[in-house]
């Protein structure tokens, strides 16, 4: 695939190594960029920037936060949900490179069908659970287990044995579940999907351009919010999308395009 064909993947991957470096730098340099982690960090040293989904927990396990924490996890929520949608889970979670990385070999091999059959409702059901056991447990039940933390906490302060967990989501995604974790299992992509459903930023479809070649819904990692590919035009509003744009990269058609959740689409200048 041509280099600008994949150019919003690669700016991903630019952003979510960019963030991961900008951490590691700001922990063992000393830069005030990005310090702490994905789950506490602070943003030049003063803006605090906290998971909310994170305080959830610990606020439900009984443990009291500083107005500095819950300060941060309010701009990290009000901006996902006004703005970027669940744009976390595809331009910054470093668990998304593992799932895409697993993905990829999946199609290289060949492996079509998936050995299970797991709902994408799960994650929602794993994300109630974790409120239900914190207050349980006494401790934030999903962030104390989470691939996600572990990956990105290891990774700038030393893996350890979170490789096995790593590896297991690998493992999975590649062969039983197609974007098994991200798609179906990890509740903190449940809490974006719902918190940004009603964010700004929207992947818009343009039925008159759309051949139905159907390679967006191929590429996709939510296939299910394409529902209205070659049927209607307008901007993909389940909070469900990543907001990756990688149906705009394969769309050879343009008919996928960045835009708002506001507006009309332009109609094709080709008669149909």
């Amino acid at each position: 695939m041509r280099i600008m064909a994949q150019k919003w993947l690669i700016l991903r991957r630019i952003t979510q190594l960019s963030i991961f470096l900008l951490f590691i730098a700001g922990n063992l340099l000393g830069w005030t960029v990005l310090r702490g982690d994905l789950s506490a960090g602070k943003l030049l040293d003063t803006v605090p920037l906290t998971d909310p989904f994170a305080i959830l927990q610990i606020l439900a396990a009984g443990s009291l936060l500083s107005l500095d924490a819950l300060a941060g996890g309010l701009i990290v929520l009000l901006f996902y949900s006004l703005l970027a949608g669940r744009a976390f889970c595809g331009w910054v979670c470093p668990m998304n490179m593992v799932t895409d990385g697993a993905n990829r070999l999946r199609r290289s091999l060949g492996w079509k069908t998936d050995g299970w059959r797991v709902s994408s409702r799960t994650r929602y059901w794993i994300m109630a659970m974790a409120l239900v056991l914190s207050p349980i447990l006494g401790v934030a039940a999903f962030e104390w287990i989470s691939p996600v933390s572990i990956l990105h906490r290891g990774l700038i302060y030393g893996m350890g044995m979170g490789w096995t967990a790593v590896a297991a989501v690998f493992l999975f995604d590649l062969m039983a579940v197609r974007n098994g974790f991200c798609g179906h299992l990890c509740p903190l992509g449940g809490f974006w999907s719902l918190i940004g459903r009603f964010s700004l930023i929207r992947v818009r479809h343009n039925r008159e351009q759309c051949s139905l070649c159907m390679d967006c819904v191929n590429i996709c990692p939510e296939r299910q919010v394409l529902g209205m590919v070659g049927k209607e035009s307008g901007p993909l509003l389940s909070g469900e999308c990543l907001n990756c744009g990688r149906c705009i990269d394969v769309c050879e058609t343009k008919a996928m395009k960045w835009g708002t959740r506001f507006g009309k689409d332009q109609q094709s200048a080709v008669s149909p």
